[in-house]
């Protein structure tokens, strides 16, 4: 089973529907508990690293240049293999940005998406 990946602010309310949450924040996002965040796992290393999301700093102008960055570091990183492999039907990509739109877990999403589609899965 394939698992459908979805985006959600951690600062959201928690639904039935989320399915498996995960939290991808490399930092644990300010005035969140544990309980509220209802997070099932924290999977900091599918993070950008330290350096890449210090040196973005979410700037929007910069976002395709990040993006691209980000998937790099993606087609290295051990921690997209464990996504992939979520035997869930839905998981639930928990991140803490304002923007929803411009911001590491989009990247991730559609990495993960294309991943699935073009059946890649790396062993």
């Amino acid at each position: 089973m394939s698992p459908t990946f979805r985006l959600k602010r951690v600062y959201d309310e928690p639904a039935p529907d989320d399915g498996y949450r995960v939290l991808v924040d490399r930092l644990w996002p300010r005035g969140i508990t544990k309980e509220r965040a209802a997070a099932d796992v924290w999977l900091k290393d599918a993070a950008p690293s330290p350096a890449l999301r210090t040196e973005w700093h979410h700037n929007p102008d910069r976002f395709a240049e990040f993006a691209d960055r980000y998937r790099a570091e993606l087609d290295e990183n051990p921690a997209v293999d464990q996504l992939l492999g979520l035997n869930h039907p839905v998981v639930t990509l928990l991140f803490a940005a304002r923007d929803v739109e411009v911001n590491h877990a989009v990247v991730l999403r559609d990495y993960l998406r294309e991943a699935l589609e073009a059946g890649r899965r790396r062993a």
